[in-house]
């Protein structure tokens, strides 16, 4: 959730300091050698972030899984699992069978890695180093995806992708709890490659444009396309498209305003939506809410993300819900592979 912080200046922008000086020394640490990144036995390849939520890293640690194993190499996933109720090192799945349950043991987003690879092991564990050597010891793995390393330091990697939103805004890039970034923008310098997405959804903004081509990195645009999911309440009912449904939608994802317009791009007509903080645990309670705020309306479904649906899937709704997923799809997908080719040849 994006919001505007400038009524707060007075309280979020001294804290926005302090959290810049604890970044800025943990940082010189470790580029002084005070602090050792350890190295596993294996390639790693590091998905991350330079801002809070909605860049579309899931679906692209999805498309470099499956492109790694489709070239026969033998490859895992690694998370730190963030909001799980367990802790230390949780095998998600072997690759062959989920071996969690439900998504608190481990987290929205690897249960999410989970429900859409096949023949891929995911482990969760804070400590990055051990559960990499998990994977490496238990399956041989040859390429590790680290999920949302960037600011993870303490584990080496050979491959550094970093994720940008198209529609990021300049009153948005100022550092956490005032803006969204995490660390200061110039720190994307220690990445090897950055990828613009949604740029179907959002024109990038002049500011966002300028300081991409100040960077000697690679960079790659991508758009996201949304397609329905075989899952839902609606996926033995023959609905294959949301054009002239009237919907309700509702999410918890990092970037709600998106998700919202790849909807309105299928030719749905949306009559309402609710929107909840990025991974957002629901109950029963809330999906009550939602169908009231959806009865309003004239809504004949309600809508929400793959995401969602791996929180709500036990829960019940007087509606249909439709689940929606997304594909990244690159401009130069040739230019990315030939990043990728000394790692997966």
């Amino acid at each position: 959730m994006r919001l505007n912080k400038e009524y707060l200046i007075w309280v979020l922008f001294p804290l926005a300091l302090f959290y810049w000086g604890i970044v800025y020394w943990r940082n010189l640490f470790y580029n002084f050698g005070f602090f050792v990144s350890k190295r596993l036995p294996c390639t790693v390849i590091s998905v991350g972030n330079m801002a809070v939520g909605g860049t579309g890293k899931t679906p692209m640690v999805i498309f470099l899984a499956q492109l790694i194993k489709k070239h026969g190499k033998k490859v895992a996933i690694l998370s730190r699992g963030y909001g799980r109720k367990t802790r230390g090192t949780v095998l998600v799945t072997d690759g062959n069978s989920k071996l969690i349950s439900n998504f608190e043991d481990c987290g929205d987003e690897p249960y999410l890695l989970a429900n859409n690879l096949k023949g891929i092991p995911i482990v969760v564990d804070n400590d990055r180093f051990r559960g990499g050597m998990f994977l490496t010891q238990r399956f041989q793995s040859q390429i590790i995806i680290l999920d949302d390393g960037f600011q993870h330091r303490a584990l080496e990697r050979d491959l550094d992708i970093v994720m940008v939103n198209a529609c990021d805004r300049l009153i948005d890039h100022k550092l956490l709890p005032y803006g969204i970034l995490r660390e200061p923008w110039e720190n994307i310098a220690r990445a090897d490659a950055i990828i613009v997405t949604k740029t179907n959804l959002h024109r990038p903004k002049p500011f966002l444009s300028i300081k991409l081509n100040e960077t000697d990195i690679l960079v790659f645009h991508s758009k996201m396309e949304s397609i329905i999911s075989p899952i839902g309440y609606c996926s033995n009912s023959g609905t294959a498209t949301l054009k002239n449904k009237n919907i309700f939608l509702f999410s918890a994802i990092g970037d709600h305003a998106s998700f919202m317009k790849s909807i309105k791009n299928l030719g749905a007509l949306i009559c309402g939506s609710k929107e909840f903080d990025d991974h957002y645990c629901y109950s029963q309670k809330d999906i009550i809410i939602i169908d009231q705020q959806a009865n309003k309306t004239d809504a004949e479904y309600l809508v929400t993300t793959e995401k969602d649906w791996v929180k709500i899937q036990n829960f019940k709704s007087v509606y249909p819900i439709i689940v929606l997923g997304v594909h990244i799809i690159f401009y130069n997908e040739r230019k990315l592979k030939q990043l990728l080719q000394p790692f997966i040849n």
